[in-house]
């Protein structure tokens, strides 16, 4: 019952001669799925499969150099079924861009890990998946090309370097089924100026910026970028010279230097945060109060901050004073509170401003105030927050 079901056959790897000839006979015409890991001899792969590449469904690919040059010297036939193409070079070949003679039109799936091509393949017009980590530049005009020439993209995943001085004036490209993308590695920011996204497409980005972004103003990419205001959730680092992005209903990750936080603050009056229901904030260097305030007072709907390491907690908390601000409470939604610091922490001035608050009536849920520093906390201070808060937790993290 078995030998006579042929989709059961349908999986090879190429390892014995003897078993790959029994699982083509066994599958008859059904579609095949050709897995290839070799480092050295091709065995039963250049004697039998090339006579079989119209059978392919999916194919994948480990192979060095040597090993893959072989491999792909065989590929040269139309593959019409083939629906799925994953490489993994391993030391970075070159790979052929004329491939099943040059036609993928089939193709749904497409993965490059460590070799170097011409992008772009022509003939994509069915591909939905693209995944490439490329450790050579791959130049914006090619990823252009690309994405041209691929309309119905669904979901991408780049990592790869991309050069910055490559830059299209004036291109732009819509990826206009794009419903999730991944970006990283040494990537320049330069490619998300020339791409449109669509909105609600998931998009996660670790971009390198070509040049430091102007005091309050965001990098160019994000005038493409149309889900921002749907973000709920807004994180704020300033150790590394990126920017993270994610969105809707995601989160936000700025980080163009060690001491860009007022910078990063001002850059957030370009959107609409209202909507913002999340802001954690990790900085060496605390900004100074009137950017903060600024940044704060259209988060209408924030519930939540977290103020992670930050040098100088205090600047924060003043923030959030009603004092700071003549037009009522800053954040009046705000419900939780927590910060994490290194060292001493004085909380009367949490307790003042929680107090300030409660008589204004947006009373917080919860303060939690977590410390790497085994101290004692002043008992009249303590009872003092807890009168203004419903939750009061405090915690020793030490690592």
């Amino acid at each position: 019952m078995f030998v006579s079901r042929p989709s059961l056959w349908t999986d090879l790897d190429c390892m014995c001669m003897e078993k790959t000839r029994v699982y083509l006979e066994r599958s008859k015409t059904s579609p095949i799925n050709l897995w290839l890991h070799m480092n050295g001899c091709l065995g039963p792969f250049s004697e039998i499969i090339p006579h079989t590449i119209g059978r392919l469904k999916s194919l994948g690919i480990d192979a060095m150099a040597g090993s893959l040059r072989s491999i792909t010297a065989h590929l040269s036939r139309p593959a019409p079924l083939l629906e799925k193409l994953s490489i993994d070079g391993g030391n970075d070949p070159v790979l052929p861009s004329a491939l099943f003679n040059g036609d993928l039109s089939s193709l749904r799936d497409l993965h490059l890990e460590n070799v170097r091509t011409e992008l772009p393949w022509r003939n994509m017009v069915n591909l939905t998946s693209f995944l490439v980590v490329n450790g050579s530049p791959i130049s914006i005009k090619e990823f252009l090309d690309f994405f041209e020439g691929a309309p119905y993209l669904r979901e991408v995943s780049l990592l790869s370097i991309i050069p910055t001085t490559d830059f299209q004036s004036g291109r732009l490209v819509p990826l206009a089924c794009l419903k999730r993308m991944d970006l990283g590695g040494f990537l320049s920011s330069l490619l998300l100026d020339h791409l449109l996204i669509p909105v609600g497409a998931r998009l996660t980005m670790g971009v390198h910026l070509p040049t430091p972004p102007a005091v309050g103003r965001p990098p160019r990419f994000f005038d493409n970028l149309r889900n921002f205001p749907d973000s709920t959730t807004i994180e704020l680092h300033n150790e590394l010279k990126r920017i993270h992005f994610s969105g809707p209903n995601g989160e936000v990750w700025m980080a163009p230097n060690v001491n860009g936080t007022c910078s990063m603050l001002e850059s957030l009056a370009n959107f609409d945060t209202s909507k913002t229901e999340r802001l954690e904030i990790k900085c060496g260097k605390s900004p100074t109060s009137d950017p903060l305030h600024r940044a704060l007072l259209p988060m209408k709907d924030l519930r939540t901050l977290t103020l992670n390491r930050c040098e100088n907690p205090h600047v924060f908390v003043q923030a959030l004073h009603p004092s700071m601000s003549s037009s009522g409470v800053v954040v009046p939604k705000l419900e939780e509170l927590v910060i994490e610091h290194r060292g001493m922490f004085d909380i009367k001035e949490v307790a003042e401003m929680a107090a300030a608050r409660a008589s204004g009536g947006v009373k917080l849920k919860a303060v939690r105030i977590v410390s790497w520093y085994r101290g004692v906390y002043a008992q009249l201070d303590v009872s003092e927050l807890r009168k203004h808060v419903l939750y009061v937790e405090f915690r020793c993290s030490q690592q």
